[in-house]
């Protein structure tokens, strides 16, 4: 097992400035870069901010013109702020480092907290992060005046996800804005409609070997906040917490200990691999 160090650095009224918990991360990197820190796992919450990874496109970002900081990590814009947890796991890796399961660890310690708490979420194939699958199309509701029928994406354990309804507007018209038209398309509404949604986000950076940014939960937030961006830039579904799907009041101080168990038995137990390159036999 690999020494893995956990720092709380600040939640609720002590919640950590997007700017400061940058710099830590980047002080972080070098220490442990340069093997004078361990691996380490930065955890808080932050005061409502949007981030925009290196792929968000302009017309993903909030309508209103509300500031988004540009960050160097992948992915595209995602919101943070009170109730979520965020993780950032500073873990120097095996070159060529295999971001892919890098991911996938991140992904599995949330799963298993997830699980604990007696939520059963997934991965989909082609989207990083937790997801809770909606229910069977059939057994949706049909919002917008259509009949239910089955879509696109395969989804983790063998159900599929991605579904959709027909005369949804969002999956043939390139330009339709859900935030431009009704409750019954935010984000935030995917489980009343009981589609795929969106419990944890992971959005990362590799640089010299050592990982950087990571992960946020939706504990309790207000969901609202996502409603105004195209969350990770997916249109045709939504986002979720932890205390919606569970019916009832869930805070960071309960889920804390459970991330970081889960957290310190899948990165301090994995068997770390360099990235398999394939080669072309010379002819």
């Amino acid at each position: 097992m690999s020494e893995l160090r956990f720092v709380r650095m600040g939640f609720g009224d002590e919640a950590v400035e997007y700017q400061e918990a940058w710099d830590e991360q980047r002080r972080v990197h070098a220490a442990r870069f340069a093997d004078e820190a361990p691996d380490t796992v930065l955890l808080l919450e932050h005061p409502p901010v949007y981030t925009a990874g290196r792929r968000t496109a302009d017309n993903e970002r909030p309508l209103d013109g509300t500031p988004v900081i540009d960050v160097d990590r992948g992915g595209k814009i995602t919101w943070h702020g009170p109730g979520q947890l965020v993780g950032y796991p500073i873990q120097k890796l095996p070159r060529p480092v295999d971001v892919v399961a890098h991911v996938r660890r991140l992904e599995e310690a949330l799963i298993r907290t997830c699980a604990e708490f007696g939520l059963e979420t997934t991965r989909v194939e082609g989207r990083s992060g937790v997801w809770v699958l909606g229910d069977p199309v059939e057994q949706r509701p049909a919002p917008y005046g259509g009949a239910a029928r089955s879509g696109s994406a395969e989804g983790g354990g063998g159900r599929r996800a991605g579904l959709s309804l027909d005369l949804d507007p969002r999956l043939d018209d390139e330009e339709f804005d859900p935030r431009m038209n009704g409750p019954e398309y935010a984000p935030s509404n995917a489980g009343q409609r009981r589609e795929d949604r969106k419990i944890a986000q992971i959005g990362i950076r590799v640089a010299k070997g050592v990982t950087m940014h990571g992960f946020s939960f939706n504990v309790n937030p207000d969901m609202k906040w996502f409603d105004r961006i195209i969350p990770c830039g997916i249109r045709d579904a939504g986002v979720a917490s932890l205390a919606y799907e569970l019916g009832r009041d869930v805070t960071i101080e309960e889920v804390l200990p459970v991330v970081e168990r889960h957290l310190r038995e899948v990165l301090g137990n994995a068997e770390l691999k360099p990235r398999e390159i394939e080669r072309t036999p010379a002819a």
